[in-house]
């Protein structure tokens, strides 16, 4: 299997070089050159199977020659060993159509350890020999960073900085990042909100790929869903799911909280392997920038506003990317202008491709703040379950929807790591987990730094260094 940016001049990559690479070096995103697809029988196949050997079979056809299958399944019952529920990721019936998949049974109770706690374990089997350490750069709007921490800390030869936007994630997202003390992991919070981080993010993959600024002497990658290895892991609950409820004979729908695009976009990926996926509902809070580019073809960037679901107050969606290349014929040189006109204008239309494609299967919907507390309490009242404000999001827009098959919303992170919110929804104040029950008395260590390029720049170049 060999990948390829979405802007067309990046080298051409295999799985470990890819995964290693997190962003192209000219600024795009790798995909695979062909989608894998599996038959009927291989996903009949997968019934009764466990989540390990489900991911096996998904991700085989993905890492090539990379790995072989005795070694991804090793790596996947180590990553997969930790989470606290057997079936790691199970299936929840709230009524006679409404499910929710449960996500967020590993360490850092979100459903970035899917992914996150194989990347990380990749990341340490690739760089076995290497001349030179990794230097992993993430930005955060709250549970990618402690998941990804959490994956890192104190593994040999990588090096983590993780921005996150000071006072814009919750108490619980915070300490999960600044109490892990590992002298390989470093919590940058900076002045601004997200899109800010994640634009710092990039800036410095671009300037080192350009050869200019403070970075050259480091090896850099990513751990953000622009890292292709994430996207793949998340990939297998879909199927492990679909299957459950009857798949391959019977269609199931995806209702997806969505920020960044990235676990959707896993979803759209399961769809072109031959998984019947009825329909991919983007399910965005106020911050709306995917419904309206999915209703109307207008993906332009708006003021961030701050939410009680962090995780989607996003205006720039890196991974849609990804999906308007497939959608627009692969044409690399066309997607970069495209990009280019956005980066600029923070502004762009959808071509006519793009929008006929993405409507086939994507239905985009924004939930405004009294219907996500209403999900919570019906939720909590009518079904008994207890669920974060972006779950509700998600559960909200699902039921909002009128199809005629199992509709799956993905429960993307533990009530207990948005107490005040849930609270206040439902009067019920969610305890967290025993086993990160002392999490309010560890001590934090992290730095406070302008959200400017020379700024973080400097302080990665300086403390790498070290």
């Amino acid at each position: 299997m060999r990948y390829q940016s979405t802007r067309g001049t990046a080298p051409i990559l295999d799985f470990r070089d890819a995964t290693l690479a997190g962003l192209a070096s000219d600024g795009g995103l790798y995909v695979p050159e062909t989608w894998p697809t599996l038959s009927r029988a291989a996903i009949a196949d997968m019934a009764g199977l466990s989540y390990v050997e489900t991911a096996v079979r998904v991700m085989l056809p993905f890492v090539g020659d990379a790995l072989g299958e005795d070694e991804l399944r090793a790596l996947c019952t180590q990553a997969y060993g930790r989470f606290s529920h057997d079936a790691v990721t199970p299936l929840v019936q709230l009524d006679r159509r409404q499910w929710l998949l449960e996500l967020f049974h590993g360490p850092t109770l979100a459903f970035k350890d899917v992914a996150l706690q194989l990347l990380g374990l990749l990341f340490e089997r690739f760089l076995t020999g290497a001349d030179r350490p990794l230097t992993v750069i993430g930005a955060t709007s709250g549970d990618t960073g402690s998941a990804a921490i959490d994956a890192l800390a104190g593994r040999e030869r990588v090096e983590i900085f993780m921005l996150h936007p000071r006072g814009r994630v919750s108490d619980v997202q915070r300490r999960q990042m600044t109490t892990v003390l590992a002298p390989n992991v470093h919590n940058i919070a900076i002045e601004g909100d997200f899109d800010d981080a994640q634009g710092l993010v990039k800036a410095m993959f671009n300037a080192q790929a350009a050869g200019d600024g403070p970075l050259g002497h480091l090896r850099l990658s990513a751990v953000n869903s622009i890292n292709w290895a994430r996207l793949m892991a998340q990939v297998v609950y879909y199927f492990y799911a679909a299957v459950r409820l009857g798949a391959p004979d019977r269609a199931v729908a995806f209702s997806v909280p969505t920020g960044n695009f990235g676990d959707v976009f896993a979803g759209y990926v399961a769809s072109r392997m031959g998984l019947p996926v009825a329909r991919l509902i983007v399910a965005t809070n106020v911050n709306d920038i995917l419904a309206r580019a999915l209703a109307t073809g207008d993906y332009s960037a708006r003021a961030v506003v701050a939410t009680p679901t962090p995780s989607m107050d996003i205006q720039v969606s890196s991974n849609f990317e990804r999906l308007l290349f497939d959608l627009g014929g692969r044409d690399g040189q066309a997607i970069a202008a495209q990009m280019a006109g956005f980066e600029s204008a923070k502004a762009m239309q959808l071509t006519n491709a793009q929008r006929e494609g993405a409507s086939a299967l994507f239905t985009g919907t924004r939930v405004d703040l009294d219907d996500m507390a209403l999900a919570m309490r019906w939720a909590c009242e009518r079904a008994g379950q207890v669920i974060d404000p972006h779950t509700a999001i998600g559960l909200a827009a699902a039921r909002a929807g009128d199809l005629d098959v199992p509709v799956v919303t993905l429960a993307t992170a533990h009530p207990a790591k948005f107490r005040d919110a849930v609270e206040r929804a439902t009067g019920v104040r969610p305890a967290l987990p025993s086993r990160v029950g002392d999490l309010f008395e560890r001590e934090e260590r992290y730095e406070t730094l302008p959200a400017t390029f020379d700024a973080v720049a400097g302080y990665v170049a300086v403390t790498a260094a070290r």
